[in-house]
C-alpha cells in the first residue's frame, strides 16, 4: 500500500511541473526613453581681490653677543598696510656683559662696581656686610662713605605718576611715532 501511495504522489507532482512548463508564456518588458534637456544659464562673477597684506619684519637677535631684543610689528587695514620694527637695548645686559669682562680682565672691583649700580644689588651687598666700593675704598671704608653720602647711592624705583619720565629721547620719539601711525589708522577706520 505504502508503495501505491508513492507512486500516485509521484504522478500528482509530475503533472503539476508539467502544468507550470506548458504555457511557455515570457513576459517581455520594452522601455525606450528619449528625452531632451535645454539649459540656459546667465551668470555674472565679480572678484573682489584682498587687499595686500603687512607683514612685520622679522629682526634677528639670534647672536648671543648682542644685548637687543627686536621688536615688530603690522597693521593692515582696507586701503592701507604698516609694518615696523627695530631693536630695543636691554641695557640689564649690557651692565651683565660690562661687568664680566672686566671680571675676566682681573678688574674685580670695578666688576662690582658695574653691578653695584643697580639698587637691588647695592642693598644686597650692603644687608650681607660687604658694601660696594666707593671711590676706590673698600669694606668698612667704603660702608662710612656711602653712608656719609647717601645721595649717591643708586635710586629706587619710585613708581612716578609720569611714565615719561624715565624714557629716553629714542624711546620718546619711538612712542610719539606709534602714536601718530595709531591715530592715523583710528583716522582710517570711522
Amino acid at each position: 500500500m505504502n508503495r501505491v501511495l508513492l507512486i500516485l504522489s509521484l504522478l500528482c507532482i509530475a503533472n503539476v511541473a508539467l502544468a507550470q512548463d506548458a504555457g511557455d508564456e515570457v513576459i517581455y518588458t520594452d522601455n525606450n526613453n528619449t528625452s531632451t534637456v535645454d539649459s540656459t544659464s546667465e551668470s555674472t562673477t565679480t572678484v573682489y581681490s584682498p587687499p595686500p597684506s603687512a607683514i612685520a619684519p622679522s629682526i634677528n637677535s639670534s647672536n648671543s653677543d648682542l644685548c637687543t631684543i627686536g621688536v615688530s610689528g603690522a597693521v593692515q587695514t582696507q586701503i592701507l598696510g604698516i609694518s615696523a620694527g627695530k631693536t630695543v637695548r636691554d641695557m640689564n645686559c649690557e651692565k651683565l656683559k660690562n661687568a664680566k669682562v672686566l671680571y675676566d680682565m682681573g678688574m674685580k672691583v670695578a666688576a662690582v662696581s658695574v653691578m653695584c649700580q643697580d639698587k637691588r644689588v647695592f642693598d644686597a651687598m650692603m644687608n650681607a656686610g660687604t658694601p660696594c666700593p666707593y671711590d676706590g675704598m673698600i669694606g668698612a671704608d667704603a660702608k662710612a662713605a656711602w653712608k656719609a653720602n647717601e645721595d649717591l647711592q643708586p635710586e629706587t624705583d619710585t613708581g612716578s605718576l609720569n611714565p615719561l619720565k624715565d624714557l629716553d629721547e629714542d624711546e620718546k620719539s619711538t612712542l610719539f611715532g606709534g602714536a601718530t601711525v595709531g591715530g592715523l589708522l583710528l583716522l582710517l577706520l570711522l
